[in-house]
């Protein structure tokens, strides 16, 4: 991927360093490990918009009520900086690339759609963070919170995405990015406030379904942006099946054999991995986010 000497994004605040308690919000993230009674993340926000969609409500005025954010309160245990080396930085200068290649794509996408992209806000953040949904640790993975339009990234997730799941590559990284942002669109377009409001008259199964719906749209979506990169000359050989390989990587069937050595179906809430495959190339191919509809198809024919 030829990110070095682009435009770099200035919607990053850099909180590496700055720990916060783990107390488990409710924001959209990557799911990087398989358990059987895992709670609904990325997927399940998600799963909001797309119902929200359907329904024809706008979740946007959800987000100032209900239990998903909390207080400011205190800061929770510190923990000690980071310090600035030359790879950490390089690894910002590629996140502020990326996010800005977003920026680009999106705003594009909404201009010619006669709207305006409000920008989401990237933090990056080490061992742990507090947000408008909650706190959580680096083991809550890359997630997205609707309440106050951020993505949260520890970047110390790609060295996991590499060494422990075998997904390696930059644009395998920026795959991981533009899947939060795509949550993030998600979120503009109406949809994510409705699901996590829904989720508590569903049945787990039921919410999770629909959660596999949300996170494969936010696939869809990254697919989309891949399409746009590739259309701005960035994108070099093998750059796509390094994305493809990281959306192997972590389905839940994949992710469940290699924890338990066995497949949940019904504890799915991000999509199989052929799923998550099929949902980014769909974005990649077309270019066009109508092809993202996760809705339209019958569970069993996603």
């Amino acid at each position: 991927m030829q990110w070095r000497g682009r435009r770099q994004s200035d919607n990053i605040e850099d909180q590496r360093g700055a720990g916060g308690s783990s107390l488990g919000g409710r924001g959209i993230r990557i799911p990087i490990g398989g358990g059987r009674g895992g709670g609904i993340g990325i997927g399940g926000l998600i799963f909001i918009v797309i119902v929200c969609f359907m329904l024809g409500i706008n979740p946007l005025t959800l987000l100032s009520g209900g239990d998903i954010g909390m207080d400011g309160g205190s800061s929770g245990t510190r923990q000690q900086a980071e310090p600035r080396s030359a790879q950490n930085d390089e690894m910002t200068a590629f996140v502020r690339t990326v996010l800005a290649e977003t920026e680009d794509t999106w705003n594009g996408i909404f201009q010619r759609a006669g709207q305006t992209y409000e920008e989401p806000t990237m933090v990056l953040f080490s061992g742990g963070v507090r947000s408008a949904c909650g706190s959580a640790s680096s083991a809550t993975g890359p997630f997205y919170c609707p309440n106050d339009r951020k993505v949260y990234l520890d970047t110390g997730f790609f060295r996991q995405l590499s060494g422990q799941y075998g997904a390696s590559g930059d644009f395998a990284e920026a795959y991981v990015i533009a899947h939060e942002v795509g949550h993030h669109v998600q979120n503009l377009t109406g949809v994510l406030p409705k699901f996590n409001q829904m989720r508590g008259s569903m049945s787990e199964v039921d919410a999770n379904r629909m959660s596999v719906r949300v996170e494969l749209q936010a696939d869809c979506f990254a697919g989309v942006w891949g399409k746009s990169t590739q259309q701005r000359g960035i994108l070099e050989a093998g750059d796509l099946e390094e994305a493809l390989n990281a959306a192997q990587q972590i389905g839940d069937d994949t992710l469940q054999k290699r924890s338990q050595g066995y497949v949940v179906p019904d504890a799915f809430n991000h999509g199989t991995s052929a799923q998550r495959v099929t949902w980014f190339r769909k974005g990649f191919v077309s270019g066009d986010i109508k092809a993202c509809d996760t809705f339209a198809p019958r569970y069993d024919q996603l």
